[in-house]
Parts: C-alpha cells; structure tokens; sequence
C-alpha cells in the first residue's frame, strides 16, 4: 500500500489515515497499541470506506463507534453524513482522537467503557441506532451478548471483528463454529457475514484474519414470547458447557424423557444440533414442568 506524505495532525481531519498517519499519531503523542485494550488500528482508507458503505447510513441515522481508536472509521462514517458517537475507553488515545475529528461536526467523542456506560443516555428515548465499530478482539464477543440483551434501541450492528468470532455469531445448527452465543444472537437477530478483511490493513498486524458481520435485530424475538430469554441462555449455556454430551446427560438435573417428548427434542441430541426454535420448545417444555412440580428436578 502507497504511503500518504507526511502530514501534521490538523491536516489528516478531511482523509481517512493510511499506515503512515497512524504511525505518526502514535509517535507524536508517544503512545502504542495497548493489547490489553485489543488495539489494532485500521490504516487503509479502502477498508473504513468499504466498511461505511456495508453500513448503509446516512443523516438521518445515528451511528455508534465503539473503539474509535485514532479515527480512521470515524472519518470514514462522518462522510455519510450520519449522527456518529465516538466511544473510545484509552484516556491516552481519546485527546488524539478528538483532536483529529475536531473540525468534523457530525462527530461526537466519548471516553469510557462501552460495558458500563448508561446507553439508555447515549440513544434518545424512542429512537435507534446502528453500531458500525472495528470492536476490539478482546471484547468483541460479550459486548455484542451484551448490547442484544440489554439495549434494544441498537437495531443493527456491521461490525469488524476475528473472523473466527463472526463464524461462531452467524453459525446455525449442526456447524462446528455453532454455540451458545450462536443461540443468542439467533433469538435476537439475524446475522450474516459480509466479507473478510486482510491482517495487513491494521497496526499492529494480528496474527489472523477479521471478517465484517451484520447483525440486524429482529422485530419479535425469534421464540416466545412466553419464554424468559435468561432462562432460555442459561439452559443453553449449561449444555454447551458440555458439548460432547447428549442433552439427556449434559441437562440431567432439569430433564427428564417426558419432557423432551413433550417438546419434541431427543434426548440424545448434542446441544449444537439444536436450532433457537427447538431450544424454545425445550426451555418450554422445562419452565413448564417446573411449574407442575413442587420440587425442583
């Protein structure tokens, strides 16, 4: 990839950074990628651009960054003309970051941790939005559990994250990546992955390959809605904790053969060869005979 000339901080606002620009961010400022907050800078104008595109919003939407790093994405989704929160949690990267999207007035910094902020401030009462992020790896997968459980103003995200992690969250019934945050996000949304992306766009390079998924949330839950979605998980959780084991042992102290026979599930099934519906009947059929029951099985 061509390297940009050098440029002062000021003048990076109006382009998208290539590998050059981040380099010299992260030297002027006598900053490095932190592992521990899984830093990998996007440095290809091509990619953000791409990314922003598969996003599909425009001013009228509200766009979330989570990780916004030393915005290269936020430039890219600010030419959309779209409403953009920037949420970056490394207070050593945030004044960098506000710095180079300061003369861009659709875009607005936030500094904090996207698990602990209030979202129920960051999005209007009664409206939605949409996150478009490169997530960090290291959080990648609870934050999206997360934000499908507990905020659903969130109505779409088109995410950047490890290939494996889109393949476990857009895998279906009876796929080796297939599991219980599968089961998740199947119940909230649908998912789909929209393309891979080369280590070779980011500083540092990680050692694999990402991928851009879509998640779009459902309008209805997927089963319901008499099922409680944390009963639901946690049945599914407690399966898949053993994967290896057919659903009568892996399940044994909240089974028994009446009520796989009555939601229609064997017994000796494996929890990855269950799809959300049938966990919705078996969650069922439990919550049900539990009500019966005067003592918990």
């Amino acid at each position: 990839m061509p390297h940009c000339p050098s440029k002062s901080v000021s003048e990076t606002l109006t382009v998208t950074h290539s590998q050059r620009d981040i380099t010299e961010l992260l030297t002027i400022h006598g900053l490095a990628p932190r592992r521990s907050f899984g830093q990998n800078f996007v440095c290809d104008p091509n990619t953000v651009r791409r990314i922003a595109r598969m996003a599909n919003v425009g001013p009228t939407d509200h766009v979330i960054e989570i990780g916004a790093g030393l915005g290269s994405l936020s430039l890219a989704l600010a030419e959309t003309g779209a409403r953009i929160t920037a949420i970056e949690i490394d207070h050593g990267i945030a004044p960098v970051l506000r710095d180079v999207v300061k003369h861009v007035n659709n875009v607005n910094v936030i500094v904090g941790d996207a698990l602990e902020l209030d979202w129920s401030e960051l999005i209007a009462p009664g409206s939605s939005a949409v996150v478009v992020a490169n997530l960090p790896y290291n959080v990648a997968t609870p934050l999206v559990a997360d934000l499908l459980d507990t905020v659903p103003s969130i109505s779409r995200f088109v995410v950047m994250v490890q290939k494996e992690v889109a393949l476990r969250l857009a895998s279906v019934a009876g796929s080796s990546d297939y599991g219980a945050v599968s089961v998740k996000v199947a119940y909230w949304a649908t998912a789909r992955i929209l393309g891979d992306v080369p280590p070779s766009v980011f500083v540092p390079r990680p050692k694999v390959t990402s991928s851009i998924i879509e998640i779009t949330r459902r309008t209805e839950p997927a089963v319901g809605p008499h099922i409680e979605p944390q009963q639901l998980f946690r049945i599914v959780r407690t399966a898949f904790g053993q994967r290896r084991k057919m659903l009568r042992r892996s399940l044994a102290t909240m089974t028994t053969a009446e009520i796989f026979a009555q939601a229609d599930v064997s017994p000796e099934a494996r929890p990855e060869e269950l799809d959300v519906h049938q966990w919705g009947r078996l969650a069922t059929a439990i919550e049900e005979n539990r009500r019966q029951s005067p003592v918990e099985k």
